[in-house]
């Protein structure tokens, strides 16, 4: 069994900031393979599917992105799933906008949904993809990652999306080695 999670915020008024890259790039792989987030647990919206005989959830917690952790842990927890099967999609203010850098393990770089995942699993030993939304340093991160964006910025951001379901796909065939090699540009 395969968990992989789409961090963002729940509410309209979070749908289109920055800080939920993760929601939307596993919304886009749903929508390609014709899948609902249409089931509720422990404040998380989720959906399953089978590919190639594993159980696969895709999860977007609903509790605040900073508390996403405690979320996640009750998933792995309740369906036994081991860390090395758990992928984490979340956004980064480190990479430029619209593009995409894989990572087995490392530091939360500041991302407090990150943190809270650290916190809970006891470790930084996870897979997760980052999306990239650039940074502003002129202005405050919370307002910056949660703010209003343009609409060119947004699909910007956004054009990495195009690469959700060969990516995730990948991700459940191939080594994270070689899903690294052949994404991390």
């Amino acid at each position: 069994m395969k968990l992989i999670v789409g961090l963002g915020n729940p509410g309209k008024e979070y749908e289109k900031t920055r800080h939920n890259a993760g929601f939307r790039f596993i919304d886009e792989y749903a929508k390609k393979k014709n899948l609902e987030f249409n089931k509720e647990k422990f404040k998380g919206l989720y959906t399953t599917f089978n590919f190639k005989n594993e159980k696969i959830i895709l999860l977007k917690p609903q509790k605040y992105i900073n508390l996403s952790g405690e979320v996640i842990k009750a998933f792995i927890d309740f369906y036994k799933i081991s860390i090395e099967d758990i992928l984490i999609i979340c956004d980064d203010l480190d990479t430029e906008a619209g593009t995409l850098k894989l990572k087995y393990k490392g530091s939360s770089g500041g991302h407090n949904g990150l943190k809270n995942i650290e916190d809970n699993l006891h470790t930084n030993e996870y897979k997760r993809v980052k999306i990239g939304i650039s940074n502003n340093k002129d202005e405050e991160k919370i307002d910056y990652v949660i703010g209003k964006i343009s609409k060119k910025e947004l699909e910007k951001i956004n054009s990495v999306n195009k690469h959700a379901e060969e990516l995730i796909d990948d991700f459940l065939t191939i080594t994270f080695d070689n899903l690294m090699n052949k994404y991390n540009v």
